[in-house]
């Protein structure tokens, strides 16, 4: 970390140049002495990323930044937000600290909160930014995570980690055993230090397989930000023995869309044929595979066991999109062109033999318009097109 990138005239050129070109930048240079043009640089990357990601870190003064993909890792401030909700009490670790988005938003809920970080640099960018936020119920060690809970004497309220999803072999990761730190191998040792765990997952992170490796698992949250998963959370109670709550929310501008269900309680779905109105699951609800508790809660049809998307006759409130079906025809290019005039429409498939893209190449129909198609496979397992308005 060199403070130097902290004097008054750097931290203005950096905030004077969030818009300019890099590649200039670099080119030509600075004069700054302490401070070379490759720091300057990092820090205004790094910062612009932050303009819709972290608010907060971009709108105070005198923040220091980490490399770009630590920014691209960390909790954005709305989830990190969400998080620091679920939990309460005296104490809470987060044995992966990083950049602190998270331990910032859970000492606002938390008497006293340990940030265990075992880089160097981004234990001593946390602690300085928690300095400047005043955050002073934080205690900062730059140690692993694991290490130092088999050190400490007392019980935490509860153990929060973000495990890293690469390691040098596999890159991308889709098992709790594959991260670092591995929580499966270490959750008994875990439970000897809380009775309470909360887990952040990547989105890619298959839900039955993380079920299986670990212990206890009371809730699981499902957390996307404009109808795109950021997070699996997995909260985990010491000796829990009832069923498992799964929660989606879908955080929007005007409102926040929210579907909660019990996994594996036995739910029967009704089917029919298309009616006036078609529903389309958001991507919380649909990484959650709770299809049927849908069409159960909300009294609505499937159109298909595989299709996962949902009919009525009279319009519902609804987590996710909602359309006015025009017309139901068969795949058919002339019957298409006749009644998408515009030669412009919105494609999506559910169950369908094509993509996408082998439809538009069939069809022509270029991307955009105010048209929605849905392709896809109805109860008596014809393929269908349904021509909708958005409501």
């Amino acid at each position: 970390m060199n403070n130097h990138l902290l004097h008054t005239e750097v931290q203005k050129f950096i905030n004077n140049n969030l818009n300019s070109d890099i590649s200039k930048i670099l080119f030509k240079g600075t004069n700054f002495s302490n401070v070379t043009t490759q720091e300057i640089v990092e820090q205004i990357v790094s910062k612009k990323k932050c303009k819709n990601k972290l608010p907060t870190w971009f709108e105070t003064q005198n923040i220091y930044y980490p490399d770009k993909l630590n920014i691209e890792q960390t909790s954005s401030e709305i989830t990190s937000q969400y998080k620091a909700n679920l939990v309460s009490g005296s104490n809470l670790i987060d044995i992966t600290g990083g950049f602190g988005v998270d331990t910032f938003a859970f000492s606002k809920k938390v008497k006293q909160v340990f940030h265990c970080e075992i880089n160097e640099q981004l234990s001593k960018i946390s602690k300085h930014n928690f300095q400047i936020f005043n955050a002073t119920n934080i205690k900062i060690t730059q140690e692993n995570g694991l290490d130092y809970l088999k050190n400490y004497t007392e019980k935490f309220d509860w153990i929060y980690i973000d495990p890293s999803r690469r390691n040098d072999i596999k890159g991308k990761v889709f098992l709790l055993k594959d991260c670092l730190p591995n929580v499966p191998e270490n959750i008994d040792f875990l439970f000897e230090n809380s009775d309470n765990i909360l887990i952040k997952n990547s989105p890619i992170l298959d839900i039955s397989s993380a079920i299986n490796e670990l212990k206890f698992v009371k809730e699981i949250h499902i957390v996307a930000i404009q109808n795109e998963v950021k997070e699996l959370l997995f909260i985990l109670e010491k000796n829990y023995k009832n069923s498992i709550q799964i929660k989606t929310i879908n955080i929007q501008k005007n409102n926040n869309q929210l579907f909660d269900f019990e996994l594996n309680k036995e739910c029967i779905p009704t089917y029919n044929l298309t009616k006036k109105y078609l529903y389309e699951p958001n991507v919380s609800i649909l990484k959650s595979g709770g299809f049927n508790e849908v069409s159960s809660q909300f009294k609505i049809d499937k159109l298909h066991p595989n299709s996962h998307l949902y009919t009525s006759e009279k319009l519902i409130e609804f987590p996710g999109r909602k359309f006015e079906i025009k017309h139901l025809i068969s795949f058919d290019k002339k019957q298409l062109k006749k009644l998408i005039p515009s030669g412009k429409a919105n494609i999506t498939t559910r169950n369908f033999p094509q993509t996408v893209a082998q439809i538009r190449k069939k069809t022509k129909l270029k991307d955009g318009g105010n048209q929605y198609l849905f392709f896809t496979t109805d109860i008596n397992e014809k393929h269908i097109v349904l021509i909708c308005d958005k409501v």
